[in-house]
């Protein structure tokens, strides 16, 4: 399992090489000490837990943790206060800023070394939640839900740039009769084998691949002009034809086919993310109807509303 991080913060350097002495075989520590270092640092190492003491040269320890959790990235990033002042008025007031816990100087090396355990565990497993919260249970691919909110940030980031993005559609070719031949189980199979294709597909372009929902499947390609993403979809057809997944009563192949559509955009006219998607998908539905086993795109610039 690979080391969590932690960011010291404190001012003395006698402080420091305790607490480094206390934690430095169980984790990668890191080291800052004034509050400006401390925002700079955090936002450059990601670290799992903070220690962050309250009187500090510069931005002191609350208005460190007011900046850090407003940081989307860092926001949820387990703070806790260290303080040799016994006030309930700053300990209320640190905890009321977002951090978990406090721990009194001097330090005592067992409690610091229990209490970073225990958080570190904890925001593991929250980690582990989250995560997944927006993975498809069976493929490991992104969700829809997760989907959806790469969606919205990609296409805002394409507003601002005014680079192309784009999106690919694919579905496996008369899949519900492929699991009433050969039943659910090789069925979920053929599914995972798809969604390793896309990811080996799609490993040398920046793209964001989910499960759709049954045997449909998105990838969202920032970046990616119309050429370049009808060049990545011809290799995900190429790709799965080469499994060669056994279809004997397919109507297209004797092996199992997938139809795509592409859909790419840039702004400049007038479009929604969620049109944008559904022109995706009107194009997969082209290619369904074209004969199956083939890919059908289409491009549009668009007014971005947001």
């Amino acid at each position: 399992m690979t080391k969590a991080t932690i960011l010291i913060v404190d001012d003395d350097v006698a402080n420091i090489e305790i607490m480094n002495a206390v934690l430095e075989d169980d984790y990668d520590v890191c080291f800052a000490m004034s509050g400006e270092e401390a925002i700079e640092t955090a936002r450059t190492v990601d670290p799992d837990l903070i220690l962050l003491d309250i009187v500090l040269p510069g931005l002191d320890g609350f208005e460190v943790c007011r900046e850090l959790k407003v940081d989307p990235v860092l926001a949820d990033v387990p703070i806790i206060f260290m303080t040799g002042l016994d006030d309930s008025e700053d300990e209320m007031r640190g905890l009321s800023l977002g951090a978990i816990d406090y721990v009194a100087k001097p330090i005592q090396p067992a409690i610091l070394r229990a209490r970073v355990s225990n958080h570190v565990e904890l925001k593991r497993l929250r980690d582990k939640l989250a995560e997944l919260a927006v993975t498809d249970a069976l493929t490991g691919l992104s969700n829809r839900r997760q989907l959806e909110r790469t969606l919205e940030a990609e296409w805002s980031r394409m507003c601002r740039s005014g680079d192309w993005l784009s999106v690919i559609m694919l579905d496996i070719d008369f899949f519900k009769q492929f699991n009433d031949t050969y039943g659910h189980v090789a069925g979920d199979r053929c599914i995972v084998m798809i969604a390793a294709t896309l990811n080996r597909a799609l490993r040398r372009v920046t793209a964001v691949t989910a499960r759709y929902g049954g045997e449909e499947f998105v990838c969202i390609l920032p970046g990616a002009d119309p050429a370049s993403a009808r060049q990545v979809a011809e290799e995900i057809r190429r790709q799965v034809n080469a499994l060669q997944i056994p279809y004997e009563t397919s109507q297209v192949s004797s092996y199992v086919t997938v139809s795509i559509g592409v859909a790419s955009a840039r702004c400049t006219g007038d479009m929604t993310p969620e049109r944008w998607i559904a022109e995706a998908d009107k194009q997969l539905y082209l290619s369904k109807v074209g004969g199956r086993d083939r890919i059908v795109g289409t491009q549009f610039q668009v007014t971005c509303l947001g």
